[in-house]
């Protein structure tokens, strides 16, 4: 019985012993690498997977690039991949590059792809280019209708560019710019309507690819729409704040006015107050005048009848402007 579990444990071990084995020397993966034309020795192998690098990734594309004819190394793809790249995608866009004739060396290609960029798509785009359709670009024209534009570029991807060139925010956003500014130019909107072909021109002129990893090919206008009248709004908003402006100053006028209109009710009362109290003083001076001896009794009689008298000819003018009559209480009409 223990002989029998012995022997078992024996057995588990040895199976686990030839799997070890067999993950750190992939005879089968070499085996396939020598039958495919790629030289590449077992102990490197080995050696791959104790630096932690995935022999079958190395060998499949060693596979691959040897069959499409590219010269590459176990040494330089193994580098590629312990520095974060992608091994697989840097082969296939070679393979891509050497088809279409474009001139793609191993270490630019690992370059880019190391820089973040799709090395493969961008391989892809220089074999058929990418059109990109811009959002809406709002622009005024020198007669201030608002046009809203929508543009298709056509871009093929610059090899040489792509480790550090612009990418396509900064195609859309100086492509944007140059529409803004061939709209403004315009005189009238109606001639944008009728030309949209111009701004293609203008805009393709100003070489708007430069230090970007694209080349513009075309820029073709796909739509352009009539806005809201800018010019007439900024007038009416104009018209408006010249109106408060004015309403402003009419009403700090009449501030004015009505307070210059209290200022002279104000003197007048006081000039009222000063005839009352000069008028006081007149009884006072009449007293002193008669302790004095300079007033008789018969003076002030006079003085009283010039008064009554000059009463009596304030009353009857009085009358006459209320309701023309004469004295008597007859009209003074005629008919």
């Amino acid at each position: 019985m223990a002989t029998g579990l012995f022997s078992l444990l024996i057995l588990i071990g040895a199976i686990l012993l030839f799997f070890l084995f067999l993950y750190f020397v992939p005879v089968n993966l070499w085996i396939t690498a020598i039958f495919s034309g790629v030289r590449v020795g077992l102990l490197e192998l080995v050696f791959m997977r104790i630096r932690k690098v995935p022999p079958r990734i190395v060998v499949n594309s060693m596979i691959t690039a040897t069959k499409a004819g590219l010269k590459v190394s176990t040494t330089e793809l193994e580098t590629h991949y312990l520095a974060g790249g992608n091994v697989p995608h840097v082969i296939k866009a070679l393979i891509s590059a050497d088809k279409a004739n474009i001139d793609l060396a191993f270490k630019q290609a690992t370059a880019i792809d190391l820089a973040g960029r799709d090395v493969f798509e961008a391989v892809q785009i220089s074999v058929n280019p990418k059109v990109i359709t811009t959002p809406k670009v709002a622009a005024v024209a020198a007669d201030g209708i608002q046009l809203i534009a929508t543009a298709r570029v056509t871009v093929r991807a610059n090899i040489q560019q792509l480790v550090g060139g612009a990418g396509e925010d900064t195609i859309l956003a100086r492509v944007g710019e140059g529409i803004v500014t061939s709209i403004g130019s315009a005189e009238t909107h109606s001639e944008v309507l009728e030309n949209p072909d111009k701004i293609s021109k203008l805009v393709l002129e100003r070489g708007l690819d430069a230090g970007t990893a694209f080349e513009i090919l075309s820029i073709d206008i796909a739509d352009v729409d009539v806005g809201e009248n800018i010019g007439a709004k900024l007038q009416i908003d104009q018209a408006n704040a010249d109106l408060k402006v004015a309403e402003a100053k009419a009403e700090e006028r009449r501030a004015m006015a009505v307070a210059n209109e209290q200022e002279m009710k104000a003197k007048s009362q006081e000039m009222k107050a000063k005839v009352i109290e000069a008028e006081a003083q007149i009884p006072k001076a009449i007293s002193e005048a008669f302790s004095m001896g300079n007033l008789g009794v018969m003076d002030y009689y006079r003085l009283k009848n010039i008064e009554a008298d000059t009463d009596m000819r304030d009353s009857i003018a009085g009358s006459g402007k209320a309701g023309g009559k004469k004295p008597g209480g007859k009209s003074d009409k005629r008919g």
